[in-house]
């Protein structure tokens, strides 16, 4: 059982290390980190190098989450007999893969800020759930014009879709509360320009 947990968090974490922002802006020769957020996500990449390349930066950065949970799902767990509490396990799974694509290793721990990344694990835990996520992000976004705050209010609302598709399954809700609270504190700096009005619209771009 420790094999296995070890396993997919050490699997989960390389995944979530494959920064495509940052290799999508090395590939157009700039490090996307030295440009308005300071972050290798999508919307940073939107705002910096355009929709083509923020489209393949969020495929990429969701891709590592579906994949990942998918792999602990469908064959490390299973090669060692299945255990308990296993949907627990997809999810600490792909919260490694945030935490690699948050604070990936060899850029000296500075990487995205995590949210298309768990769009694609609770996708992945079930795509009715990840659905859900997406049209809450989209609505919220479409309306307000802000990127962040469809980020934070897509976070804040996955520990109750979690009770209430597992009711009952603390273990559930209490790895949905870690997503949500790493996610809030990595737009920490949005809220602060959110309050003050000062936080950048969908489509503003940045300097280059």
């Amino acid at each position: 059982m420790v094999l296995c947990v070890f396993l997919c968090l050490a699997m989960g974490y390389l995944l979530g290390c494959i920064q495509t922002g940052f290799i999508i802006g090395k590939i157009n020769h700039i490090d996307i980190r030295d440009y308005g957020s300071g972050n290798s996500g999508t919307t940073n990449t939107l705002r910096t190098l355009g929709k083509t390349a923020a489209l393949l930066t969020f495929l990429g950065d969701s891709s590592k989450g579906l994949i990942a949970v998918n792999i602990a799902r469908y064959i490390l767990i299973p090669q060692f007999g299945g255990m308990a509490h296993e949907a627990t396990l997809w999810l600490v799974t792909g919260f490694a893969v945030v935490i690699g694509h948050n604070f990936p290793f060899y850029l000296h721990f500075k990487g995205g800020k995590g949210i298309a990344t768990t769009g694609g694990v609770i996708f992945a835990f079930d795509w009715r759930l990840g659905l859900l996520c997406l049209l809450i992000f989209s609505v919220v976004t479409g309306i307000s014009k802000y990127v962040s705050l469809g980020s934070i209010c897509m976070v804040l609302v996955i520990p109750f879709i979690l009770y209430f598709s597992s009711p009952r399954d603390w273990q559930l809700v209490a790895v949905g509360c870690v997503f949500t609270v790493m996610a809030v504190w990595r737009h920490r700096t949005n809220i602060d320009r959110l309050i003050h009005g000062t936080e950048n619209k969908l489509g503003q771009k940045v300097k280059r």
